[in-house]
Parts: structure tokens; sequence; C-alpha cells
């Protein structure tokens, strides 16, 4: 399924610049790359950018979306030393984050600097076993005092992300003792949640391109600031109006040291997710059925998940009257990290049943989510 192409523009994606409230850059990926395909694209004042294909009926109208976002940075100050401090863009374990490289964008250009804090040989022994916290932290941008900092183009209100590069690898799949296939594991930041614009984008593709019919109008969403608070979302939802939704995510993928089934039950390389509990929604269970039956029909593997987290579902589906939503997610290693890890065998599975649900999602089916 996955051709060089979109390979191409998942690598692009990810690589590009567009931490919440940024998303400029990555929305014109996304417009550039739809519109190949798309009987219409447009936005919202929000900066969600959507793109549609009609099928063989108007209605219902099912929405796909992903969001383009990242975590990220914003500068908060420059010390007299031309160091930098920053708050979070989105959600930030503090200890992924010293030594790390970032990218500060200017009006003069990127600036690459790292992460730093003071050195723990000049810390006191009962400080040095503690976490740093983010608030004791700086951007060093190889700046010696204020008025070079400023001369790079530095101000506050600079955004910043992780300075990290999409790339591949191979690998030969074993279950249970036995080699079981191959895989692609792709490796990079921005997957949460670049990786769900990208598979809404390839769905929209494919049913174009294999002229696949679908009884209804299919919306791709590439939503803009989800991590501080999925603000495109409502955005999104109030343009398009959506009789159904599909929301599209990263997953958090349980196969790590550490980790209880309990506290994340999927696995990286087991298929796409299905949520069916998260802190900011439940999910309909007419669709959850329909989404399961589907799977199991078209012999597509999937993974029941429950995340204490939300995502854009959690307000696609109290728009206007309500919206029949479910979350399908490709499981990702490390998250809100400089660098995650995926299956593209998952996202191409996830593409595959987001296709076979548009297929079945015709008035009826729609009209029978929400019948009492």
């Amino acid at each position: 399924m996955t051709d060089q192409q979109s390979l191409k523009f998942l690598e692009e994606l990810t690589n590009c610049f567009g931490p919440s409230g940024f998303e400029r850059e990555p929305a014109r990926i996304v417009k550039r790359y739809v519109s190949a395909f798309s009987d219409k694209v447009y936005c919202d004042k929000l900066g969600s950018l959507m793109f549609e294909k009609k099928g063989t009926a108007d209605n219902p109208v099912v929405l796909i979306p992903g969001h383009i976002d990242e975590v990220g940075f914003i500068i908060s100050s420059i010390n007299k030393l031309g160091f930098l401090t920053f708050n979070p863009l989105g959600g930030w374990f503090d200890q992924v984050l010293l030594g790390q490289r970032v990218l500060v964008k200017t009006d003069k250009g990127i600036v690459p600097g790292v992460i730093a804090a003071k050195p723990p040989h000049l810390l006191p022994a009962e400080e040095r076993s503690k976490v740093v916290l983010k608030e004791k932290m700086f951007v060093d941008i190889g700046a010696s005092n204020e008025e070079e900092a400023k001369a790079m183009g530095i101000r506050v209100g600079n955004p910043v992300i992780p300075d990290s590069h999409f790339s591949m690898m191979q690998k030969k799949v074993f279950k249970n003792g036995k080699r079981n296939g191959s895989d692609t594991i792709a490796i990079g930041k921005a997957f949460d949640d670049r990786i769900g614009t990208w598979i809404a984008a390839e769905a929209v593709r494919t049913l174009v391109q294999k002229k696949i019919s679908h009884p209804n109008t299919v919306i791709g969403a590439a939503t803009t600031q989800e991590e501080v608070g999925l603000r495109g979302a409502r955005t999104a939802a109030y343009v398009t109006k959506p009789d159904v939704c599909l929301t599209l995510e990263v997953d958090i993928a349980g196969d790590v040291p550490g980790i209880e089934a309990n506290e994340a039950a999927s696995k990286m390389g087991y298929g796409p997710t299905l949520t069916t509990w998260d802190t900011s929604m439940i999910p309909n269970q007419g669709l959850v059925e329909l989404v399961l039956k589907t799977a199991n029909q078209k012999k597509i593997p999937i993974q029941l998940s429950q995340v204490k987290g939300g995502t854009d579902a959690g307000v696609i589906h109290m728009a206007y009257a309500g919206c029949p939503s479910v979350v399908l997610g490709v499981p990702t290693r490390h998250i809100h990290a400089h660098v995650g890890l995926l299956s593209m065998q998952d996202a191409e599975n996830c593409i595959r049943l987001v296709i076979e649900l548009v297929k079945k999602l015709d008035k009826k089916t729609v009209a029978g989510l929400t019948e009492i």
C-alpha cells in the first residue's frame, strides 16, 4: 500500500517545523499533497486544513482527523548571558529533555541549540539524585550575552522543536519464537500526531486512485493545537459538521520495560488500536462494534486500548447535537520525546481499516449508531 510518494510525504511531514500554534508549515505540506486528489481543500480560521472526497451520496459526513501540531517549546526570556528560558507547548516529561538538541525558529532563520542546566558536578550531593525540572533548564545557542542572542534573531515568543530527523529500518519479525515476516520501523519526531494526518491523507488518496465506492462524503482533517487543549478540533468540527468521526492518533505502546498491561496494553507491530475509553471520551458503542466486526471480517489485526489522556475526539463527539466517534491509533514508543518508533505495518493496517469503515458508513448505518 505504501509507495515512495507516500513515504516521502511522511518524511517531509514529520521533519517539518510545527509546534502547537505554529502549524503553517505542516499545513502547507498537507495542502500541497492532498490537493492532487481531493475534490475540495479548505481551512478554518485556527489553521486546521480539511480535504474532501465526495462519494455516491453527500451524506453522511465522515470526518477523519489527525492533528499536525507537535509538542515543542516557546522562548520566554533571554538572560544577560545569552541563555534562553522556555515554556512547554504540550506535555513534556522533564527527564527526557536535558542534553537534547533543539531548533529555534527566528525571523533570521533556524538557530540550533541544546537544552542544558547547571552541571551535576556543581550540585550538592542531595540535589544530584533529584529530577531537574524544566524551570531550571535553559537553551544554550552558543551566545555569550544577550546582545549576541538578539543578533541571531532570538526574541521572546520564538517557537522551538526537537532537532530530530526521520529514518526507517527493516527488521525480521518473530512471534511465539517463530519467524513471521518482516516490518519497517519508522523513527523520528512528531508521530504524535502526524502519523494520524498521514493515514487520513493516504485513506482519501486510496479511495480516489483505486476508485473505491463509498456512500458518504469523507473529510480528512489536519487539525491544529491539539496538544494544548484540542483547540483546532473544535473549529474543524464547526466547519465540517460531521455525522460520524474516526479520529486518527498514536497510542502508547506498552511493550517497553516497566509498563504493565493495565497501564498500556498495545504493542508495536500487532495492529492498530481501538480506544475503548480515555479521559476525554467514552466512544459510541455501536461504532465500536462496527470497527471490531469490520476488522474481523477483513482480517485486519486490531488491539483494544484505554488511555489516560484525551484526543481531538474529546471535543468532536460533543459538537452540535453530538457526533458518534471512535479513536483509532498506531502504537508508538516514546511519544512526547525527541524520537519515537512505530511500525509501518500498523499504520498501513490502520489505513485499510479506515477505508473499510468508510465503505460501510451509509446514511442508515450512521443513523443506527444513535437510535434508542
